[in-house]
């Protein structure tokens, strides 16, 4: 994740889950009562509280539970959720404006008409907000986002009509039409004030209001429509519903932008004597991303809950270029590793590990017969993820040097998380890349000449009391230790994504019961769903996790038994985001983020501006 895309991703944190309906509707039913013993003067506290619900609350109440139904009837994705605490929200617009309003007319000669236009202007700011929150999350038409939104303007202005005795002023109408909309004999007093005038000044401000909107929401949308073909509201409705309500209408935008790629999908699988399978590695080329369980995000856990034995799906070199674009997708991935373990020829020998340094890089290798495993890191420096071309070149020199298959890892177990606004991305020319080229050649060399000897494998595995918020994923901790000779060596894949500075080499440290080892990372983005950084040992002790890596390791060499491996890949065709598409989408939204706001205030200043000479136009 580069610093743009965590700068995305972090925003994710303003975002919250919308409550439960019954919640929003009773804090606003209490709201308005209290508003309604502030604002009216009548006798009884009793009948101010039973007025502010009726005159407050009734149009919260209609919009709370009418606009999901007549949203979702056009085609929209709206909740009562989410219609409830927008409906909350809008009377809380009105009574800010209404206390200001009138503490101003309280202490000033300005009068109480001041206070009825205030409410107008209330109930118009009210529509043109709804309008911009149901065109963001559910509707791109304005025209049909302006039905829903209208529910709880229309609905207050309908009992002001009825109860303000305003019919008195129209010409049609008979004792009918006085009986039904004419109820200004039961209405407060200052309800019985307003006038035709009132509706008159609410329907140009609202129209004025919601052509501000409207007009904005284009501005702001042209650069995503010119440079990636969709709307960028698309992508604010889907990644609101996924955080807010875990929806997937997100991996839907995903699709729109998304491009068919073939992926190597390369699997190493152990046998025990009687052909059962004792533990499998499974390394599609593809990054967990791009958050929570959207796309590609839980890849890990898809691929461990389809293996026979224990599943280690480690972090491959593939940036957030190669996110799958939804959960579908995974199925492929699925059936090549399939073909891949079908067609897979296994033999009893193995070398012992070697470890080589190159520059910043350092690579722990094994072969396993003539295929290697190769694990890659740049600790104790710092790295986030190896480019796809990277990784790719990486494994040809490995073959040039005297592999036959290789599965290269890229152990993603160091990183200083987004600070300096520059994060270790190995890309295709940087000298790391050539670091990485180079201890990956050195490494497939010294394991072709190296001797091969019969393999012993033992594995250990502990989900863990670790949640996603801590930074630990439902695959926990998993060790698989491999003994050739004389010589242990333990493989160590916690469920994470990435990790702090130093906490690789102090797990490395603790490890004297093996000769050889590296810690690595799943780099699952069920951990980020919230925060755009959540790295192993941000969230858990450090000591506690050493404990029980020890532990799992100690099992795994408990367990150690006679073992058979082989390794073979297959290629599978997936959409995912596709070449610089990450760094567009995140550039894009921050943006319309950083002038979106000042373009906005813009738009509201003109639109007030407007608003209050059209007031004045009406006064005089």
């Amino acid at each position: 994740m580069t610093a743009t895309q965590g700068n995305l991703a972090s925003l994710s944190r303003y975002i919250f889950r919308a409550p439960r309906w019954y919640s929003s509707v009773a804090f606003a039913l209490v709201l308005a009562a209290v508003v309604g013993v502030a604002a009216f003067e009548s006798t009884f506290v009793l009948d101010d509280a039973y007025q502010g619900l009726f005159y407050v609350g009734i149009p919260t109440l209609a919009a709370a539970f009418l606009t999901a139904p007549i949203d979702r009837r056009l085609g929209g994705q709206l909740t009562y959720n989410r219609s409830s605490l927008l409906a909350l929200a809008c009377e809380g617009i009105v009574v800010v404006m209404l206390a200001v309003a009138g503490s101003i007319a309280l202490l000033t000669p300005i009068g109480q008409r001041f206070v009825f236009d205030v409410l107008i202007e209330s109930l118009a700011i009210v529509f043109a907000f709804r309008l911009a929150v149901v065109m963001a999350v559910s509707h791109r038409k304005a025209l049909v986002a302006a039905i829903p939104a209208s529910v709880q303007t229309l609905t207050a202005a309908l009992l002001l009509f009825i109860y303000s005795g305003t019919v008195r002023y129209l010409t049609a109408g008979g004792p009918i039409l006085d009986i039904v909309l004419s109820r200004s004999q039961v209405a407060p007093a200052a309800v019985t004030a307003i006038g035709p005038i009132d509706f008159e000044l609410l329907l140009v401000t609202s129209l004025l209001y919601s052509a501000g909107v409207y007009g904005l929401i284009l501005v702001v949308d042209r650069p995503w429509r010119r440079s990636l073909g969709v709307s960028g509201f698309d992508f604010l409705r889907g990644f609101i519903g996924h955080i807010a309500e875990g929806s997937r209408e997100l991996e839907e935008f995903f699709e729109d932008i998304g491009e068919l790629a073939v992926v190597p999908v390369t699997v190493l699988s152990f046998v025990r004597e009687d052909g059962t399978e004792k533990a499998r590695f499974v390394l599609p080329m593809i990054h967990p991303g791009p958050m929570g369980e959207i796309g590609g995000g839980n890849l890990p856990r898809w691929i461990a809950a389809d293996a026979e034995g224990l599943a280690f799906p480690p972090h491959a070199t593939a940036g957030h270029d190669f996110n799958l674009v939804t959960e579908g997708e995974v199925e492929a991935l699925i059936r090549a590793a399939h073909a891949a373990a079908d067609r897979i020829e296994y033999g009893r020998t193995a070398t012992q590990s070697v470890q080589v340094t190159a520059g910043d890089a350092t690579v722990l290798g094994q072969a396993f017969d003539d295929d290697g495993l190769l694990l890659a890191t740049f600790a104790p420096g710092f790295a986030d993820d190896i480019e796809y071309g990277v990784g790719l070149s990486a494994m040809a020199e490995a073959r040039i040097a005297g592999l036959n298959d290789v599965m290269l890892v890229d152990a993603h177990n160091s990183n200083d998380g987004l600070e300096g606004g520059i994060i270790g991305h190995v890309t295709p020319g940087s000298p790391r890349s050539y670091d990485l080229f180079h201890a990956a050649a050195e490494a497939a060399e010294a394991l072709g000449e190296a001797p091969r000897g019969p393999l012993e494998l033992g594995t250990a595995w502990d989900p863990t009391d670790w949640t996603a918020a801590e930074g630990i994923g439902p695959l926990g901790i998993r060790v698989a230790v491999a003994r050739v000779g004389d010589q242990t060596t333990a493989y160590v894949l916690v469920d994470g994504n990435n990790m702090e500075p130093g906490l690789r080499a102090y797990i490395v440290d603790a490890l004297d019961a093996v000769d050889a080892v590296e810690v690595m990372t799943t780099d699952t983005h069920i951990v980020n769903t919230v925060e755009s950084t959540n790295q192993v040992g941000e969230g858990v002790d450090w000591d506690e996790l050493v404990t029980v890596v020890r532990r799992l390791v100690g099992a795994a060499i408990d367990d150690l038994e006679p073992a058979w491996a082989g390794m073979a890949t297959e290629h599978a065709e997936v959409t995912v985001f596709g070449n610089d598409r990450t760094e567009t989408l995140a550039s894009h939204a921050n943006a319309v983020i950083s002038m979106g706001g000042a373009l906005a205030g813009a738009v509201v200043i003109a639109t007030v501006a407007i608003s209050v000479l059209v007031f004045l136009f009406a006064a005089s």
